[in-house]
């Protein structure tokens, strides 16, 4: 059975739930991928749990792709960071298929162990491809979560309004009493 994932912000695509896997609460850094039973929980709360092992390798191999992957979305358009990400995208592939039900695509990994950065790797990409101005790092200073703004008008500023949201608030109103 896997542990529960103690993370603040899931369900963001994988990319940035790789990202998500550190975390800051109340002053205290804590990262999910410390060890791999962390690395079990990410896989299972991305559905990955049944294609890939939660192992020493995959967990380096995985470490490596958000490194990447904070670099490029930390220096959008750096070629260093650009060049990070590629070299991991360099450990899969698409094979196109044809299966009963018409056309379709399969990730290939010569090694399996790449697979789950190799899948946060393509992920980012389909992100950059849909709306790059929609990544997202939260607004609030002490927070480091990223999300993808699926918001209608697209102005999402926090990971969560009920914490980053909510303490933007409450800073604000305190600076409006103090200065009463």
């Amino acid at each position: 059975m896997t542990a529960i994932d103690p993370r603040p912000l899931v369900g963001e695509p994988v990319s940035l739930d790789l990202l998500n896997t550190r975390w800051d609460e109340e002053g205290v850094r804590h990262d999910l991928l410390s060890d791999v039973e962390g690395l079990a929980v990410w896989l299972a709360a991305n559905g990955l749990d049944g294609r890939f092992a939660a192992d020493a390798t995959t967990l380096r191999h995985t470490l490596t792709a958000r490194d990447a992957l904070r670099a490029l979305v930390d220096r959008p358009g750096d070629p260093a960071a650009t060049a990070r990400v590629d070299t991991v995208l360099g450990h899969g592939r698409i094979r196109a298929t044809l299966t009963a039900d018409g056309p379709g695509e399969r990730p290939e990994f010569a090694d399996p162990a790449w697979g789950p950065a190799w899948t946060a790797a393509r992920d980012h990409l389909d992100l950059l491809r849909t709306a790059p101005d929609r990544i997202r790092a939260c607004a609030h200073e002490a927070c480091v979560l990223h999300f993808f703004d699926t918001s209608r008008n697209g102005t999402r500023r926090w990971c969560s309004m009920a914490v980053c949201g909510n303490r933007a608030k409450a800073s604000r109103h305190y600076a409006r009493t103090k200065e009463a």
